[in-house]
């Protein structure tokens, strides 16, 4: 119940500021204009093609996000010297990670909400699949969990938002980046490191429309465990 009064406290914060709207029309506009080009240009396609890609672009600009959206979650507090309040109020640890979090997930999905319009200019012209569309927005919304979460942890270590950002943005290109590392180890290594890829091992699924239970484990745990991270860089930090 804490932490869900925070994040709606964090929410309203978000809603109320203007760099929560650019950032969501910045990344929105870019989205529609790589759909536009890539997605919908070129030679003639299938509609579940247009789709696949659709989501191809449309989960690198959800990471994008999710980076731009969490480094103020718990890096803004402590740059602006308001984090010892939140140490010493009756709010646990966790709370207060959980809360930040989840007011970020709501604005990611309030980001990922506003590309509906472009399966829906696809269904005018063709056939879409619903399968294919919800599988593909869960991905995003997975994929985009797992990033904020990274996210919040960068932003717990941080002193500021722009290193909270920069930092947040080096652990998840590491994660995206394990796949070349499994190319070029072997085994048993080349399965772990294929295991712990971000996207290249676990979303192409989701854009095809098809939902994999390891997929959905995989990024439900790099969320559990970078909060995790996160709730105990905030522990550590109170008794220092």
């Amino acid at each position: 119940m804490k932490a869900l009064l925070i994040a709606r406290r964090e929410l309203s914060a978000y809603l109320r500021t203007l760099s929560g709207y650019v950032i969501i029309a910045v990344i929105l506009a870019l989205n529609g204009l790589f759909f536009n080009a890539y997605a919908l240009g070129g030679a003639s396609k299938r509609s579940a093609e247009v789709l696949s890609q659709f989501f191809y672009y449309s989960s690198g600009f959800t990471i994008v996000a999710s980076v731009f959206i969490s480094m103020r979650l718990l890096a803004e507090e402590r740059q602006t010297g308001t984090l010892p309040l939140l140490y010493s109020s009756p709010l646990r640890d966790r709370d207060i990670v959980l809360g930040k979090f989840l007011a970020g997930l709501a604005f990611l999905a309030l980001y990922v909400a506003c590309t509906v319009y472009m399966p829906l200019l696809v269904m005018v012209n063709g056939k879409v699949s619903f399968g294919h569309v919800a599988a593909g927005y869960l991905g995003l919304l997975l994929l985009g969990s797992a990033s904020l979460a990274v996210g919040t942890f960068g932003s717990a270590l941080a002193r500021n938002q722009l290193l909270a950002a920069i930092t947040s943005a080096v652990m998840l290109v590491a994660l995206i980046l394990c796949w070349l590392l499994a190319r070029i180890t072997e085994q048993p290594l080349a399965d772990v490191f294929s295991a712990m890829s971000l996207w290249n091992q676990h979303f192409p699924p989701f854009q095809v429309g098809l939902i994999h239970v390891r997929d959905v484990v995989y990024y439900l745990v790099v969320t559990y465990v970078a909060l995790f991270a996160a709730t105990r860089v905030l522990e550590a930090r109170r008794w220092r």
